[in-house]
């Protein structure tokens, strides 16, 4: 697994007064940091960035602690570099009996030809394996097109492979903005950034039970708000680490999936990893096989973080 870069954020108290009257306050309040040798007066003019604050006149900030913690996305602040060039898979392997959902069926490898027996059809020396994979779509992290929810929808052959590679990748870092009381990803969770054209990826921390029988219980989703809100972004992709986009434990209706594929936002389910993608500068590729009158199939989902971010 990639290691991500070393990062630090601020916690803190704060009062602002307004040059025109009035003021703001906040408790417990957390900002990413560009580096952690920062003092409080450094510290106030990243949090009026963030804020996007105008006639500020004063600032008091109280029971500051730097700590090393992993950027949210704060505006105002570059997240720290991380390695050149990295290119990060976000995907899980596939391989025979592989649990994605549970109840689904999984893979089923078998040899088509074998090592062994291609020896009699080729020259000395030259051998091949081929190998036959029966599999249902919803396997390993795997995409899904409009067909997928729709009759009339776009299939996997029909998408446009420009809404699917290198687009700018906008991670949510929200494993401490969920719980089992409250597991839905809502708008106000998404409502800071500027996302449109964006892959807009959910980082939950729910991969680390993938595979495992509690990775199917109370897992965190999309919100029916959470979907309208991003459909009018105008993200093109939604990617999400959990079992599902939707909450499937609240009975068959699917806001997110019939939201998000019928405006044709593609949506993107059991990503991993995703601890390690920067919350803004990265590319998201997750292109699936062009086939026609089919509506889900794996794709390899990776990031990739260019040398300039």
């Amino acid at each position: 697994m990639t290691t991500p870069p070393l990062q630090h954020r601020a916690h803190f108290d704060f009062s602002i007064s307004f040059a025109n009257g009035g003021g703001l306050h906040g408790e417990g309040f957390r900002l990413d940091l560009p580096r952690p040798e920062l003092g409080s007066d450094e510290i106030g003019i990243l949090l009026v960035k963030h804020l996007g604050l105008a006639l500020v006149s004063d600032m008091e900030i109280r029971g500051l602690r730097i700590v090393q913690e992993q950027h949210r996305g704060s505006r105002g602040a570059d997240a720290a570099a991380p390695v050149p060039g990295r290119v990060i898979d976000l995907s899980h392997p596939i391989e025979a009996g592989l649990v994605t959902y549970p109840g689904l069926p999984v893979p089923i490898i078998t040899p088509h030809l074998t090592r062994e027996d291609s020896r009699a059809k080729y020259a000395p020396g030259t051998e091949f394996a081929m190998d036959i994979i029966t599999m249902i779509g919803n396997t390993g992290t795997y995409l899904d097109a409009p067909y997928h929810r729709y009759e009339e929808g776009g299939d996997l052959a029909s998408l446009d492979l420009s809404t699917l590679v290198d687009v700018p990748a906008e991670v949510f870092h929200l494993r401490d903005s969920w719980s089992a009381d409250h597991r839905g990803i809502d708008a106000v969770a998404l409502a800071d950034r500027d996302l449109a054209g964006s892959a807009v990826l959910l980082d939950t921390g729910w991969s680390s039970r993938f595979g495992t029988p509690e990775y199917a219980v109370g897992a965190p989703f999309l919100t029916e708000g959470g979907a309208r809100h991003l459909v009018e972004a105008g993200v093109q992709i939604v990617g999400i680490d959990s079992l599902n986009i939707d909450d499937t434990e609240s009975g068959g209706e699917r806001p997110a999936h019939s939201i998000l594929l019928a405006a044709g936002v593609h949506v993107v389910e059991h990503l991993t990893n995703l601890e390690a993608v920067p919350a803004r500068g990265a590319r998201f590729t997750a292109a699936p096989p062009a086939i026609r009158g089919f509506g889900t199939f794996p794709v390899r989902a990776f990031a990739t973080v260019s040398t300039s971010h």
